[in-house]
């Protein structure tokens, strides 16, 4: 058996080989080796343990087959046997190495009820929060001889640099998470001798960026490239303890029609000053049209709801509401919810969100947000530019509750009108008719 490997890993990939940790993390800047180091301790591990179950993952398809799928081959030839339509390297001693991809936020659900010892996020900040953290219920063993545990490597932004930056880099923890399971190992282009020797003109490239960028692809600044989408949002400004809201206030729904993908509703009102706010969301996954139509209905008991704007696939034939052949819009009729087309128009709508999110001439902004909508108040600050279309949010971003946020804005809510004090009824000792009452029409 021949091993077509090369390379002396230098200091800190040594120091990503030798952690065992729960969760590892090696990246920061551009050029540090990282996709090699990710290989090599696959591959160390693979040959290591007998009976191994590791899998590696990029974003999209193109990635894993250039950065893993074609060096692995060549690396492996004669050591491990490659099967391309399930994409996973066989090793003599029984170990698989596994090789995926999540292009789309549901992608995560083909490894639903799967066990890894082993599981790899190559270029993590590409993958989200809810993505990371549904892999990490894959990540799991009965072995005595080896503890599960997490590989990732990273640059400064995308969709995933919050998550990244809070667990890797702030070592914020939350809930159960521990301290002691995290372990970042930063990388510098200097770290990767390698690549300065065959290409020394990459310094130049990264020195010319735009400053932000040089700061994040040289230096790996977690500070300088966050890629946020609205960076007018603040969880200060914009989320506020929830209050009771005046009845006069008009009220109207915006829908983001998911099955696999999440399903988010939100309930909105208009203040008589114009002001919006959103009060209320229901947000689920894989949850049929008519069960979700029957929690609207039931959560709206009460209220006068002046309409729904839904996305443009609710009205596509899909037989996800229980009767084959009916549309989503025509089970949500059914169940007392009737819908309104949206207006899908996406630069306009993200431009009107970032307008309400601006602060009025009074200091505060035209958008405010109930605290229990959490998963709107999670998703909004995590929204990254597209990299193709600088105007729009990337396609790889958990954006079903913006997108119900932009339906509802771009519906072109009226504010409220303010309510008047009613006069003092006047008695008219000549009138046998009793006196009008609001709304009367006559006969």
């Amino acid at each position: 058996m021949l091993l077509h490997l090369s390379g002396t890993p230098n200091p800190k990939q040594q120091a990503f080989f030798l952690a065992k940790a729960r969760h590892i993390a090696y990246g920061g800047a551009r050029g540090g080796g990282k996709s090699w180091a990710m290989r090599r301790k696959f591959v160390l591990l693979a040959f290591r343990y007998d009976r191994l179950e590791l899998l590696l993952l990029r974003r999209t398809l193109p990635e894993l087959m250039e950065n893993h799928v074609r060096p692995l081959l060549a690396e492996l030839s004669g050591a491990a046997t490659y099967h391309a339509t399930r994409r996973e390297f066989l090793f003599p001693n029984g170990s698989r190495i596994k090789l995926g991809y999540c292009d789309k936020e549901s992608d995560v659900y083909q490894y639903q009820g799967q066990e890894y010892d082993v599981v790899g996020l190559e270029e993590a900040t590409h993958f989200s929060e809810a993505q990371m953290q549904f892999l990490t219920t894959c990540n799991r063993s009965v072995r005595s001889d080896f503890s599960p545990r997490m590989y990732y490597t990273m640059n400064p932004g995308g969709v995933g640099h919050a998550w990244v930056k809070r667990l890797f880099i702030d070592r914020d923890y939350r809930n159960a998470e521990r301290a002691e399971d995290y372990v970042f190992i930063p990388a510098r282009l200097t770290d990767n001798p390698i690549l300065l020797k065959h290409n020394p003109g990459y310094v130049t490239t990264l020195k010319n960026l735009p400053e932000h960028l040089r700061k994040a692809h040289l230096d790996g600044d977690w500070d300088a490239l966050a890629g946020q989408y609205f960076p007018e949002f603040s969880r200060d400004r914009h989320v506020v303890s929830p209050f009771s809201i005046p009845q006069s206030w008009r009220r109207f729904r915006a829908m983001d029609w998911g099955y696999n993908d999440p399903c988010c509703v939100l309930w909105f009102a208009a203040a008589p000053d114009g002001k919006l706010i959103v009060y209320r969301e229901l947000y689920l996954r894989q949850t049929l049209s008519s069960e979700i139509a029957k929690r609207v209905h039931a959560l709206s008991e009460g209220e006068s709801i002046a309409y729904t704007a839904a996305s443009p696939d609710a009205w596509q034939q899909r037989g996800l509401g229980g009767l084959e052949g009916q549309t989503i819009a025509e089970v949500f009729a059914r169940n007392g919810v009737p819908l309104l087309p949206a207006d899908n128009a996406r630069i306009p709508g993200w431009q009107r969100v970032r307008e309400a999110l601006a602060l009025r001439s009074d200091g505060t902004p035209g958008l405010t947000l109930f605290s229990s909508c959490q998963n709107l108040i999670r998703t909004l600050p995590l929204l990254t530019y597209d990299a193709h279309n600088v105007e729009d949010v990337s396609a790889y971003a958990e954006d079903h509750a913006a997108e119900a946020l932009r339906y509802g804005l771009m519906s072109r809510p009226h504010p409220s009108r303010p309510v008047a004090e009613a006069p003092a009824p006047r008695y008219d000792p000549f009138s046998i008719a009793p006196a009008p009452y609001a709304g009367y029409r006559g006969l």
